[in-house]
């Protein structure tokens, strides 16, 4: 009678188990998102210019590691963040009337645009794109997409309605929309506008659209 010896060879193998590589980090959301509100309040402070990542740690409570672990430059994160500006959107108007949605979107971007931090950083920002591509994309990704997305669908749901005529040249209409309240609040800097100045402007910007 043969006996077979059991061989290491022949015993069932088992995988180790594998480990987490050291050293690796869980991105905390909580830190990224101080971390994004920093740099709204360093280029507030200081500008493009003068900002650091180390001031910004230093601002969020973090150490530069936390910056460096989630974008690689200053460049990356301000691009990062202010990309992020057109995902954010605004809301739509659904008022029933074409004045009324202009009144509403017009009083909803005139707050965002002359918040405090906001009219520090855009003009700044604008000074930077001249210089810099990168920076002048993204920039013009954050301040179209939201405001165009919007005054689009106003414009569908004003031919829908039988307000405006269908067929509307697209890129006229969205700078009858959106040019005058940016001239006013982002590039001449007007400290306060007007009594009754939005809800003149969403007539007379109703009345141009029905003129096209």
């Amino acid at each position: 009678m043969l006996v077979r010896m059991t061989t290491n060879a022949d015993a069932p193998q088992t995988r180790p188990r594998r480990r987490a590589p050291a050293g690796a980090a869980v991105l905390r959301e909580d830190v990224t998102e101080a971390i994004r509100a920093a740099v709204f309040e360093e280029l507030a402070a200081v500008g493009y210019a003068r900002m650091s990542i180390e001031g910004i740690a230093r601002r969020a409570g973090v150490g530069k590691t936390a910056v460096y672990r989630r974008w690689r430059s200053k460049l990356h994160l301000v691009l990062d963040v202010v990309s992020e500006i057109a995902v954010l959107g605004l809301p739509v108007p659904d008022t029933g009337s074409l004045q009324d949605d202009l009144r509403m979107l017009y009083e909803v971007t005139s707050r965002a645009l002359r918040h405090p931090v906001a009219s520090q950083i855009l003009p700044d920002l604008q000074a930077e794109a001249a210089r810099n591509p990168e920076i002048a994309e993204a920039l013009q990704n954050a301040l179209q997409k939201g405001q165009e997305g919007v005054a689009s669908k106003i414009i569908v749901a004003a031919e829908q309605r039988g307000e405006i005529r269908p067929g509307l040249n697209d890129e006229l209409a969205l700078d009858l929309i959106s040019g005058p309240l940016y001239w006013r609040s982002v590039v001449i800097r007007s400290p306060k506008l007007p009594k009754g100045y939005i809800a003149a402007l969403a007539h007379a910007t109703t009345e141009a659209l029905k003129a096209l």
